[in-house]
């Protein structure tokens, strides 16, 4: 729309801004505070930190040194935690190579393929998984993102819960999750606050959730778990909120989850 002439004798006092002007340079304020407010909350507070190899606590399988600084799990169990204190916050940048060469069930007897993130790992009896299903019980391609909470209140050795105590969490909200195939590379990230769980593939929410008071009201580290998938990863956590403690837990390599 072309702009109205303006008269001479209606021409304003270059020492006051007119009407007009004070209106568009009040809207153009407005939209850079909030522009700018968007901005602030999404910047990240503290930044992510590689977890050191020296820093993982393998309590069954392996994990190997590979090229670029990367590790590597090529045994049909793997389970680790991170010893040192974390936000509950965990991200792998991962290769997924395929199956194991030799494959072993789980503890209910199911054959699954999957890797993912512990959280809130107190014990191997109580604990919340965040798990990357790749293949099945059929060995078919899957393609699913599952989270669960393991609760025994009175036991905290695997011999005392062996696989009970286990219930899946339905997600308030999801979205599909790639097919993984030999060779795929993605980033898998895990943030828990609270009772509040959020898991992304490759920056894109794939679930989020509600998991519980008893869930939030545990206390332990962020980890690692694998079955019968061979995968070149790095690992990265979240900040530590609040006080941090001053002492490391040491490694308890013979009790598995």
């Amino acid at each position: 729309m072309p702009h109205r002439a303006t008269s001479i004798s209606s021409a304003v006092n270059p020492s006051r801004p007119s009407p007009r002007t004070t209106h568009w340079a009040t809207v153009a304020g407005l939209l850079c505070s909030l522009l700018l407010g968007v901005t602030s909350a999404q910047a990240p507070t503290s930044t992510w930190r590689e977890v050191n190899p020296a820093s993982l606590c393998v309590t069954e399988g392996a994990i190997e040194k590979a090229a670029d600084d990367r590790l590597a799990v090529n045994a049909p169990k793997m389970r680790a935690y991170v010893n040192a204190w974390t936000g509950q916050s965990i991200e792998a940048r991962f290769t997924y190579l395929g199956p194991t060469s030799k494959e072993e069930a789980l503890g209910s007897g199911k054959m699954r393929r999957q890797f993912g993130f512990k959280l809130r790992a107190q014990d191997p009896c109580n604990l919340v998984y965040a798990i990357w299903r790749i293949g099945s019980e059929s060995k078919q391609p899957e393609s699913k993102l599952v989270v669960s909470v393991k609760r025994n209140p009175d036991a905290h050795t695997s011999a005392e819960c062996g696989n009970r105590g286990y219930e899946n969490i339905k997600p308030r909200k999801s979205a599909p999750v790639p097919r993984l195939r030999p060779g795929d590379s993605h980033t898998l990230r895990a943030e828990m606050k609270k009772e509040e769980l959020r898991v992304f593939v490759d920056n894109r929410e794939v679930w989020s959730g509600d998991v519980g008071a008893d869930a939030a009201a545990l206390a332990g580290r962020v980890g690692i778990r694998s079955d019968n998938a061979r995968l070149e990863f790095n690992l990265k956590t979240g900040p530590y909120e609040g006080a941090h403690p001053n002492y490391l837990r040491a490694c308890q390599s013979s009790d598995p989850d």
